[in-house]
């Protein structure tokens, strides 16, 4: 999803969750929106998914779109390698609330 894509989904939606990814062992971070009917759409840029350096970066960027909360989720390799699926609707064991 473009950056304009994701400001008029926002602008015509309620009922959407972002999430910032991040991964064990990077830097970067990701952005992911999920909506009401369960589809996941990664923000890209030229179709290429964009990485963000820090929070901060990210923070900007979703206040331009007018999103001022969003989920920081950290996918740590250990439940890929065991085959684990990941569980980011826990609310207190994959995701953290941010607000900016």
């Amino acid at each position: 999803m473009e950056f304009q894509e994701l400001k008029a989904f926002v602008a015509r939606h309620d009922n959407f969750e972002i999430r910032v990814i991040g991964h064990a062992g990077s830097r970067f971070y990701q952005v992911e929106l999920e909506d009401v009917e369960g589809q996941r759409h990664m923000l890209t840029r030229a179709a290429k998914p964009i990485l963000f350096r820090s929070l901060d970066d990210v923070y900007l960027e979703l206040k331009r779109a007018g999103i001022h909360r969003a989920y920081l989720v950290q996918q740590v390799p250990h439940d890929e390698m065991i085959g684990r699926e990941a569980h980011y609707q826990d609310p207190l064991t994959s995701r953290m609330p941010l607000v900016f």
